[in-house]
């Protein structure tokens, strides 16, 4: 989902044998819960990010569809293409990663509510919770789909730059959330992107948790 994410994600996780499937699962579970979470208070103030979760977030907003529904097949074209260029585990993972947020995001107001909502508390709460839930699924062989699987090929076949590719998908869609909610609230939904990003920096270096492709990936090219 993320431009700077994808900066490390050039080598499918060569140094991620040393987590077990067991691992694998629990890692999956908690990733996803915690954005859910993030998703959950960015809902809860009409707040934006990029990516799908952005596009699902705003269709949200306007057609009345859950979340999650929309969501999960905004993501499916690019679990395709994850099959194809990162191998079936991968891809697999992330259906389940992003069937699980799908699922979880809808239904956490069964749950919770928040009577007293302050939008920069969400912006800085759901930025930093789905930064975290996303770090944690990069480093156990799983993501959430998206735009990042396209950058990918976008650079693998026209040499463009992941994360110029990303900024650009990014800022055409709040670019477009603009006629559709205030100045303050997209002001508000960068900051808490801009602090997603911030997490994913940080604490997923290109020099670590490294992605290969396979080889029956990279023959078909």
């Amino acid at each position: 989902m993320r431009g700077i994410f994808l900066l490390g994600l050039t080598n499918l996780f060569s140094d991620m044998e040393k987590h077990s499937k067991h691992e694998d699962w629990v890692a999956i579970l908690t990733g996803t819960f915690l954005v859910a979470q993030g998703v959950f208070f960015l809902q809860s103030a009409h707040l934006l990010t990029g990516g799908t979760a952005g596009l699902a977030l705003l269709f949200s907003q306007l057609s009345g569809i859950q979340f999650g529904q929309l969501y999960f097949l905004l993501n499916c074209p690019f679990y395709l293409l994850a099959w194809k260029r990162f191998g079936s585990r991968f891809a697999i993972n992330s259906v389940i990663s992003g069937g699980l947020v799908s699922i979880i995001s809808d239904h956490l107001t069964t749950f919770i509510t928040l009577s007293n909502i302050s939008p920069v508390y969400c912006a800085i709460s759901g930025g930093l919770l789905m930064g975290l839930g996303m770090l944690i699924l990069f480093r156990h062989q799983s993501s959430l789909g998206g735009f990042n699987v396209l950058c990918l090929y976008i650079q693998d076949k026209l040499g463009i730059s992941v994360g110029k590719v990303q900024v650009m998908i990014d800022m055409c869609i709040l670019f477009a959330s603009f006629f559709f909610t205030s100045p303050k609230l997209i002001a508000l939904s960068v900051f808490g992107a801009i602090i997603l990003n911030l997490v994913l920096a940080m604490n997923h270096k290109p020099t670590r948790y490294q992605v290969r492709y396979l080889k029956k990936a990279t023959s078909n090219d």
